[in-house]
């Protein structure tokens, strides 16, 4: 049962309760009208017979996806991490220390749409991924009964790129190798990362943790193994790979192994004995704005589209596809953690192989009249 007081201007609502055969009723004030408060106490009732924990003391949105943030996401990846803490932020620019409680379907998806503003709906999504996960757990600590992150429509005003955008095919990434073997320079460290990322696929992060132990010059082997915190504020360290990354040591042509192996003994004394050192970064390293201007200097010059520095990632695992390698074998040569990242990441790239197969198929005996056809 529940009762309700008027106080003031403002209805209150008390809702009997008993914890170890004790009364602890519970209660909230600052409704309108009654109406309202009998409402909010139904709500509560429906809660109580379900046998769910009820909170009626209002948590400012912000400050509970914080401490959410810290309870379940610190242990996770620092760079996973850190997006959770950009989105905790978002929400704080956005709703100040409004209550969670206080937050509506309506108040949430007008916040979607103005957050999508001059984003990519990947960018969209994953924020109200974060969000909604938050909300979930919100929901079943009693914090609040309803999830207002349900059915929400997610805006955006910038499209996705294609998949043609995100790398170079096969012939371009040949002129960009010769070009970067070219213009190497020690003083110019961006060049080099580049090309070892052209050649191997490594992530920037992967390639600015490499030391002078990571390289193998006797066996042309490359050992990633470790990144380096370039998106902690306040650390410089090494940090491990991502949650869906492997270690793995990587065959590198014995004509870049050679150029890194000259590299190394030119490099003065650094912290770490990292690669990529920079004493002009906060982060010691490298920066990914200074790798992609170098880069896009160098893709100018061959008349080629500007990519970042991810794109020969990609540039790599699909010209390595076109070539005939197994998915299996990039996918252990990318670090992925499972071949299925690797089939849905590359999908595009398979498609086109496969109806070049077909081709093959089709035309295999089809070739009466010409000489006869080696079948290995």
């Amino acid at each position: 049962m529940a009762s309700f007081t008027k106080r003031g201007k403002t209805w209150q609502y008390a809702v009997s309760n008993y914890v170890d055969g004790k009364s602890r009723p519970i209660k909230k004030g600052g409704f309108k009208t009654k109406a309202e408060a009998v409402a909010a106490a139904q709500e509560v009732e429906m809660r109580l017979r379900k046998g769910a924990q009820v909170v009626t003391k209002d948590t400012s949105f912000a400050e509970y996806f914080r401490k959410w943030i810290e309870v379940f996401k610190n242990k996770r990846h620092y760079t996973t991490y850190n997006r959770y803490i950009n989105s905790c932020d978002v929400t704080k620019d956005y709703f100040g220390d409004t209550p969670i409680q206080k937050i509506t379907r309506q108040k949430y998806q007008e916040f979607i749409n103005c957050y999508g503003k001059g984003k990519a709906k990947e960018t969209v999504r994953k924020l109200n991924t974060h969000i909604r996960a938050c909300v979930k757990d919100a929901i079943l600590e009693g914090l609040i009964m309803h999830d207002f992150t349900q059915k929400i429509e997610l805006h955006y005003t910038v499209k996705a790129k294609k998949e043609t955008d995100k790398y170079i095919d096969y012939e371009d990434s040949l002129k960009l190798y010769e070009s970067l073997l070219k213009q190497l320079e020690i003083k110019n460290l961006s060049s080099y990362m580049n090309l070892l990322a052209l050649v191997t696929g490594a992530r920037y992060g992967e390639l600015v943790g490499l030391t002078d132990e990571d390289f193998d010059f006797e066996n042309s082997i490359l050992d990633i193994n470790k990144t380096w915190k370039y998106k902690k504020d306040d650390e410089n360290e090494f940090g491990d790979l991502k949650a869906d990354s492997k270690p793995r040591k990587v065959a590198v042509d014995k004509d870049v192994m050679l150029v890194f192996k000259e590299l190394l003994s030119l490099l003065p004394e650094r912290p770490h004995n990292l690669v990529f050192y920079s004493s002009a970064s906060k982060k010691m390293v490298v920066t990914g704005n200074a790798v992609n201007k170098a880069l896009n200097h160098v893709l100018d010059n061959l008349e080629l589209d500007k990519v970042t520095i991810h794109a020969l990632r990609h540039t790599h695992a699909s010209s390595l596809l076109y070539a005939g390698a197994t998915i299996q074998y990039v996918s252990e040569r990318l670090g992925h953690a499972d071949i299925a990242t690797t089939y849905n990441t590359y999908t595009h790239v398979l498609k086109e192989l496969k109806e070049k197969d077909e081709s093959i198929a089709l035309q295999l005996y089809k070739k009466k009249n010409e000489s006869e056809l080696d079948v290995q």
